[in-house]
């Protein structure tokens, strides 16, 4: 048989909650709900037209202070029938399918805490699971904001580094677009009458990487689009940019170039918009001081931690950036999050959900007060 928590992550594994996909979100989300429910929680939820946010509250008890606040998200980077071609499967401590690892499993380690400690005394718990993070929560950030104003600490249920380390700082991470507008005409007959949208996008590209790579950034070019026919002179064209900052100061550059550009030919018009921005997440005292008191809690388990800054993003970017005391990386250890070869280690979602129990429970992260 199962366990519980296997049986729970294979449930929310086959609803496939892709980021934008509102109805699909929806179904598991009643899901994650009644499940937080029962686990001692009550709900509710930040609507939004592409999927809706969830809020979870565990009243103290017996416990004063200001809440923990935990961070997770129920979409995920594979459209609805990815199953078919990378289908759920359990073989020893390898469980596959997609969000196994990024991040359901995360879900299902905190609501098996949650159940442990409800009768229990323990610090007001809140929760918030994001709808759209893996497109950078646009639409999340004021109410990570809202609640990490309030909180003592913030835990993050993303995966861990490899092995099972936390994550103590992340870097900034911005998500662009360059639109072009240029004209159009026959591709044969006229084309001298046009602008080509295409080529004024590809010159952009080119001028901008070679911005970048002045400074220690990472930029990908995720999607590029325009054009409709080989026979007619593009006149719109798009790419979006993906770009990950270690320090605030090249950050701020980068974006003023992107804010800059100008076009190279004379009937074309090339604007910038930010899709999504998270601040640089940098490793401060307030984090590793929380570290410490985790590790300790994790060596009384039998478990060995360490943590380190990471290069991907997420909402702790946001709390850490505040100076909230933020760790990440408290889902259960597994691999390859965003590529076919995703999996999660059964095992790690026990080693979580006792880490979880210990870190909520009443010997475990109690605000301190004063």
């Amino acid at each position: 048989m199962p366990s519980p928590e296997l049986e729970a992550l294979h449930r929310y594994t086959v609803l496939e909650s892709p980021t934008g996909d509102a109805r699909s979100l929806a179904t598991l989300a009643e899901t994650l709900e009644a499940d937080a429910g029962r686990a001692g929680f009550t709900t509710a939820r930040e609507p939004h037209p592409t999927g809706d946010h969830l809020l979870w509250s565990l009243p103290a008890r017996g416990v004063a202070g200001p809440p923990i606040l935990l961070l997770s998200h129920y979409d995920t980077v594979w459209p609805v029938g990815t199953l078919a071609a990378m289908p759920w499967s359990v073989e020893g401590d390898v469980v596959r399918g997609p969000g196994v690892y990024d991040t359901k499993a995360g879900l299902v380690a905190l609501l098996a805490a949650a159940a442990r400690i409800k009768d229990q005394d323990h610090p007001e718990v809140r929760v918030i699971v994001v709808a759209d993070e893996e497109i950078g929560s646009p639409s999340a950030g004021d109410l990570v904001r809202a609640e990490a104003g309030r909180a003592a600490m913030v835990l993050g249920l993303e995966p861990p580094h490899p092995g099972g380390d936390l994550k103590t700082g992340r870097r900034g991470s911005t998500r662009a677009r360059i639109e072009v507008t240029g004209v159009e005409a026959h591709a044969a007959l006229d084309p001298d009458a046009g602008a080509n949208a295409i080529d004024e996008l590809v010159d952009q590209l080119i001028r901008f990487r070679a911005v970048v790579a002045r400074r220690p950034v990472l930029l990908n070019t995720g999607t590029i689009a325009g054009g409709g026919r080989t026979n007619v002179v593009a006149g719109r064209a798009h790419a979006d940019l993906g770009l990950r900052f270690s320090d605030p100061a090249d950050e701020e550059a980068l974006l003023g170039e992107l804010r800059a550009l100008r076009p190279v030919r004379e009937r074309a018009a090339v604007s910038a918009r930010l899709l999504s921005h998270r601040p640089t997440w940098r490793p401060d005292h307030a984090g590793a001081e929380l570290l410490d008191r985790i590790r300790g809690i994790a060596t009384g388990l039998g478990q060995t931690l360490d943590g380190r800054p990471a290069d991907g993003a997420a909402d702790t970017n946001t709390t850490g950036a505040l100076g909230r005391p933020t760790v990440d990386g408290l889902a259960p250890r597994g691999g390859g999050a965003h590529a076919r070869t995703e999996w999660v280690s059964a095992d790690g979602m026990a080693e979580r959900t006792a880490l979880l129990t210990a870190l909520l429970g009443p010997s475990g992260l109690v605000p301190r007060q004063g």
